[in-house]
């Protein structure tokens, strides 16, 4: 009785030994350096590593995420900032060297098309507009005047497709432009050179009207609010089933980040930190003017964004940006942003759209 009572005990001690054994093992694992690899689909001039003009810039420039993750020092991010705008981080993600990306609707939609596996978080960068520069004194004053002309469209990009409708709405197809492929640095020297008769892009335009190097004949903010460009944080979908918690806290990060660049008392410094990208903030507050902080930094993925992003995929298709259908149903995540909205009081801070664009009174 005494030896099957002393083997019990052999055992048991034996067992928990094991089992604490296995307890060490999976704590070490579980500490293991996990890199975050994220990616905007933009660089600052002359490559800088900095992006501007959205509350993901400011979260990467006012280091937001190292500070949301500070009680998690095996977590290591990675920042990248693509010359080649969406293509590149499409090609990043395919290759999986990227877990997320503050990209713009137009290429995520065309590595949804191509099958890449995401989802969609939050927005940042929402509502943006695209405008059409000529050097100056180019008898080019309209649209319409851009028949045969040669025109610089960074093609992939979000900036594409607001071009491409903005042409159809007043009466132009690509084919009738002689339509440029250039990025953001080669558009402004072809400019400048005035070796293109006009381009399409965003805020780095309006740095070069500033310093009277070309001329803004058309903004989308005059026109259909169709034309709008938005942009999102993108994931890879294998990295948010893994890792939830990480998720979240990169979330939480980038809407604080998001209520900060929303106050109007921030808007000067908004734009100071946005030029760190190199681009002057007199294009950050050109781009910005006539519209509220609010507005633009608002990281909610409402039925306006999901409605939109509906037409844009039904758009490109038509256009012939895309050669199959791409279906939106399920590609968006809000439970991250609901959480983050919710643990920091602003469940009800940024003003939600329905699908027509109307504000929805809270509450209803």
């Amino acid at each position: 009785m005494r030896i099957a009572l002393s083997r019990f005990l052999v055992l048991t001690i034996a067992s928990a030994v094991l089992a604490l054994a296995l307890g060490i093992g999976a704590n070490s694992a579980s500490s293991e350096p996990l890199r975050v690899r994220i990616g905007f689909a933009s660089a600052g001039a002359d490559n800088r590593q900095f992006s501007g003009g959205s509350s993901a810039a400011i979260a990467h420039s006012e280091h937001y995420l190292d500070d949301e993750l500070r009680d998690l020092p095996e977590v290591q991010v990675e920042w990248s900032f693509f010359k080649g705008a969406g293509p590149a981080v499409n090609e990043a993600f395919a290759n999986n060297q990227l877990d997320f990306a503050l990209e713009g609707d137009l290429p995520q939609i065309i590595g949804r098309a191509n099958g890449l596996k995401t989802k969609i978080l939050l927005a940042t960068g929402a509502h943006s507009p695209t405008y059409l520069a000529v050097p100056q004194g180019s008898p080019v004053r309209r649209i319409e005047d851009l028949r045969g002309k040669k025109v610089s469209i960074f093609r992939g990009t979000n900036n594409h497709l607001a071009a491409v409708k903005a042409l159809a709405g007043h009466g132009l197809q690509e084919k009738d432009l002689q339509v440029i492929n250039m990025d953001t640095a080669g558009t402004n020297a072809a400019l400048i050179s005035r070796d293109i008769d006009a381009a399409f892009g965003n805020f780095p335009l309006a740095g070069l009207a500033d310093k009277g190097l070309a001329e803004i004949i058309y903004s989308t903010k005059n026109d259909s609010p169709s034309y709008e460009r938005h942009s999102t944080l993108i994931a890879q979908e294998a990295f948010v089933r893994a890792h939830p918690e990480v998720t979240q806290r990169i979330v939480n990060a980038i809407v604080r980040a998001a209520k900060w660049s929303s106050e109007e008392s921030n808007r000067e410094a908004f734009f100071e930190i946005s030029a760190r990208s190199g681009f002057p903030a007199s294009g950050f507050r050109f781009d910005f003017a006539g519209q509220e902080l609010k507005y633009r930094n608002s990281p909610l993925i409402d039925d306006s964004i999901l409605e939109h992003y509906r037409f844009q995929a039904k758009q490109a298709r038509e256009f012939g940006l895309i050669r199959r259908d791409v279906d939106v149903e399920g590609w968006f995540d809000r439970s991250f942003l609901d959480k983050a909205l919710a643990s920091q009081g602003l469940t009800n801070y940024w003003q939600a759209y329905d699908a027509s664009g109307k504000a929805i009174v809270a509450g209803r």
